[in-house]
């Protein structure tokens, strides 16, 4: 089994992936005002219609999760991509916002391609290039990240958000298709058919540094989504013009994720080195500090410059926790691992919007960048504080 071959199929297939999602999620508020919302309610309905999605993929995830143990990962891998295929082509065609509610609700239930397959890697990669494997996942779905809003943007731009959601289809079925042809799973032990769901999460909750890993998942998800929804209303608010936003904000946020994939290697690098512990302190308060730092952006040029290195340092959060948490499970654990780590990224990604669109909506969006900023600062000197004084709980056995 040709672990590399993949690495590479399942991290160009990521990279579809997120670019399908970044393709039209970023955008949608622009929709909701297409297709009906007013201004002044628009905040409010982003809010919802991104949390809801999360909210069902975070109740699946576990489901999905112990399938893909027990099933295939690869199954799964392909069961996420053929769904959220239709479920995008589908949003092309929607002419209210609750059919959009409609259409979030469905792609939570699709949810779970970049799960799976990060699952598949971490079962089939040595050990000794965990970090390295789980680094260029990361990388991938952040060129993803990168081409998604610069696509998306365009198409907007230039054709309206309904072929945005055809392109992104059309994208994470070509993903799904180089799974199909170039991904073989390696065998392992299978999950138990008498166990149940319930006891994935006693396990888990059993394993202190997974659940410390879960708890910082959700902190980050959280603060990174409450500024989804509002980041192209707010480029709106200083380039002055609605009709420009999108096209703007696809090039903004592409910058920001040409940033982060730009250090990933280089976290990935450094944790093997040195102890991905230390990653999470330093990528907690330099994301914190430059997060809540564009409370005081003024033009495009300094939000865009804050953007990139907020990019810049919440990228190593992600596979410093994911290599973590790998190194203290069990391998026939890693599906329902990725799936627990999934209900917890998702939960994140649930209260995230609803946090932004309230205190948005009640002190403004510039707000929300302290509030979120504020968050990610504070973790990363709680963590700091802990290892300063030795406690080595979640710090992983690396270094």
């Amino acid at each position: 089994m040709n672990w590399r071959r993949n690495l590479w199929s399942l991290g160009f297939g990521a990279m579809l992936s997120a670019s399908s999602y970044t393709m039209v999620i970023p955008f949608l508020p622009l929709y909701l005002l297409d297709i009906g919302v007013s201004p002044e309610n628009v905040t409010i309905w982003s809010g919802l219609v991104f949390s809801v999605s999360f909210f069902v993929a975070a109740v699946m995830a576990p489901y999905w999760g112990r399938l893909a143990d027990k099933s295939g990962k690869r199954k799964m891998v392909l069961r996420a991509g053929i769904s959220l295929a239709v479920v995008y082509f589908m949003g092309a065609f929607i002419t209210n916002p609750y059919e959009l509610l409609i259409i979030r609700v469905l792609q939570g239930f699709a949810s779970g391609f970049i799960p799976a397959a990060l699952a598949i890697v971490a079962t089939s990669a040595p050990i000794e290039k965990m970090g390295f494997s789980l680094g260029i996942m990361q990388t991938a779905i952040l060129i993803g990240g990168i081409l998604g809003p610069l696509i998306g943007g365009s198409l907007s731009h230039l054709f309206g958000m309904r072929m945005s959601f055809a392109v992104a289809g059309a994208a994470i079925f070509l993903g799904t298709l180089l799974v199909k042809f170039l991904v073989i799973e390696p065998k392992t032990e299978t999950a138990s058919s008498e166990s149940r769901i319930i006891d994935d999460f006693k396990m888990a909750f059993a394993n202190r540094r997974l659940v410390e890993m879960m708890a910082l998942l959700f902190a980050v998800q959280m603060a990174s989504m409450a500024l989804q929804p509002l980041v192209t209303l707010f480029i709106a608010e200083l380039i002055g013009s609605i009709e420009e936003a999108g096209l703007t904000a696809g090039i903004v946020i592409s910058l920001a994720g040409v940033a982060g994939a730009i250090s990933a290697p280089m976290w990935g690098k450094f944790g093997q080195r040195h102890g991905f512990y230390k990653i999470l302190v330093i990528a907690f308060i330099g994301a914190g500090l430059f997060n809540a730092s564009q409370f005081l952006a003024n033009n495009i040029y300094t939000f865009s410059l804050l953007q990139c290195m907020f990019g810049l340092f919440i990228v190593g959060v992600y596979p410093a926790i994911n290599t973590i948490a790998v190194t203290y499970t069990d391998e026939n654990f890693k599906g329902r691992l990725f799936g627990l780590m999934t209900t917890a990224n998702q939960l994140g990604s649930m209260t995230g919007p609803l946090v932004g669109g309230v205190v948005s909506s009640w002190l403004g969006i510039r707000a929300v960048f302290l509030v979120t900023g504020g968050v990610l600062l504070a973790l990363g000197m709680v963590l700091a504080i802990r290892n300063s004084k030795g406690d080595r709980a979640i710090q992983d056995n690396e270094s």
